[in-house]
């Protein structure tokens, strides 16, 4: 199983937290006429960038470097926020308010979603073989996110401007736990 990025959003929208677990080199692949060895599944499109996709018809497979990574990413997470929050709110209109969104697969990824009684949203991107993760994602909210960051005196409560959490035990935890599932 393959973990290719995990997500947390505030009750506010907001980004507080990502992280990508790909290197570098796979998420900015070669151009499509060099031939390169990719990861299994093709991780290169795991994650849903359609403004990179864009950038690379128009410019030859190269991508443009105008905005900077973070910037990227900030449009990466609004992109996955959008997708979640638009089939979410489908699947209470089709299913009524006892149903819940859990996850959903396209054919080069995995989204799985897990959702606190605080509207805190985690998100997992996946292989698409990958089992559901709802009960990974529930371990990281109770083993780690509560333990790290809302027990911790230091943390703040909100979240203001996408300011994102910044707790070095939470991060080596979160990347201890999710490198044994791998």
């Amino acid at each position: 199983m393959v973990v290719f990025s995990f997500y947390i959003f505030d009750r506010h929208t907001e980004c507080i937290y990502s992280r990508s677990w790909l290197p570098p080199s796979v998420t900015e692949a070669a151009a499509p006429s060099v031939v390169a060895p990719t990861p299994t599944p093709s991780a290169v499109t795991a994650i849903p960038d359609l403004e990179r996709e864009h950038e690379r018809n128009n410019q030859g497979g190269r991508p443009r470097d105008r905005r900077s990574k973070a910037a990227k990413a900030g449009d990466d997470a609004k992109l996955i926020f959008g997708t979640v929050f638009s089939l979410r709110n489908m699947v209470r209109k089709l299913g009524g308010e006892d149903d819940a969104f859990i996850t959903y697969r396209t054919g080069q990824y995995k989204l799985h979603y897990y959702e606190t009684a605080s509207n805190l949203r985690f998100v997992m991107l996946t292989d698409t073989a990958a089992p559901s993760m709802r009960n990974v994602l529930h371990q990281i909210y109770i083993n780690l996110w509560v333990e790290y960051v809302v027990k911790n005196p230091l943390s703040p409560v909100e979240h203001k401007g996408g300011e994102g959490v910044k707790n070095e035990l939470f991060e080596l935890g979160l990347d201890q736990f999710i490198r044994g599932l791998m």
